[in-house]
């Protein structure tokens, strides 16, 4: 067990679900989750590869 949760740290995992809920034709409800488990190293090693870290990494000009 400690070996699966090992493996889904560092190589992280996705679970994307979309449900929508209508009944004659009326949407009632609709939802979007999309859940990711990895670790923070991981993380930040995808984030920044990707672009989503640059802002957090730009420091704020002193005043």
């Amino acid at each position: 067990m400690a070996e699966v949760v090992d493996r889904i740290l560092d190589k992280g995992i996705v679970v994307d679900a979309w449900v929508r809920v209508s009944l004659v034709g009326i949407e009632l409800l609709a939802i979007e989750a999309r859940i990711v488990i990895a670790s923070v190293e991981t993380y930040l090693k995808y984030a920044e590869a990707v672009g989503l870290t640059s802002q957090a990494a730009v420091p704020a000009a002193a005043v």
